[in-house]
């Protein structure tokens, strides 16, 4: 199963190295043509203002937001601000997909980066934290009744669902456990297969 992982800008490697060790293929994705034959698409932290130019000048706005409105996809940090449905701390244009409202660096700048227990919502798989690392995180300030809260810190959504969208505003990837992305790869796999 190949899925991908926007590559215009960003934290690429360590979402491909969880893809690989999980048994589906990542596939770069910096052209349209690199959305052709994708069971799903993850969209990683790095700067959205960067994403958004590269986006519109490698002509992949349009297909990215057929892609997400049709197949799996899983926004990280900066990926989140991308799906959402509204973005403020300043506006700026998204996908507008998943059901939620996120003000950008809501959890602080860089300097206050931390890592928290991400706690699960009865929506959850299981009972455990799983940690959760914030780089200037973007916030969630609303969540829409479309969408689901997975997992929370401090009582705040931190990882939301909505049908087969999923959204973090934490960074998976760089924590030991391969638990969020196997929930994102299992989406995939059902859709795939659907």
């Amino acid at each position: 199963m190949k899925v991908g992982i926007l590559a215009l800008q960003g934290a690429v490697a360590p979402h491909a190295e969880k893809i690989t060790r999980l048994g589906a293929t990542p596939v770069l994705v910096k052209k349209p043509e690199h959305l052709d034959s994708l069971a799903g698409l993850l969209l990683p932290g790095g700067e959205t203002t960067a994403m958004l130019k590269l986006a519109g000048l490698n002509g992949l706005w349009d297909p990215l937001c057929r892609f997400v409105r049709e197949k799996p996809s899983f926004g990280v940090c900066a990926g989140l601000i991308l799906l959402a449905r509204e973005v403020t701390h300043p506006a700026q244009a998204s996908l507008g997909l998943l059901d939620v409202c996120v003000e950008r660096n809501g959890f602080g700048r860089q300097i206050d980066s931390f890592i928290g227990a991400q706690m699960p919502t009865q929506e959850w798989m299981d009972a455990q934290p799983i940690e959760g690392v914030f780089i200037r995180a973007p916030r969630m300030t609303q969540v829409g009744e479309r969408a689901k809260v997975l997992l929370t810190w401090n009582a705040e959504p931190t990882f939301v669902q909505q049908g087969h969208t999923l959204g973090a505003s934490f960074h998976p990837e760089l924590t030991e456990s391969d638990k969020i992305h196997a929930y994102f790869l299992n989406l995939c796999k059902d859709a795939h297969h659907g």
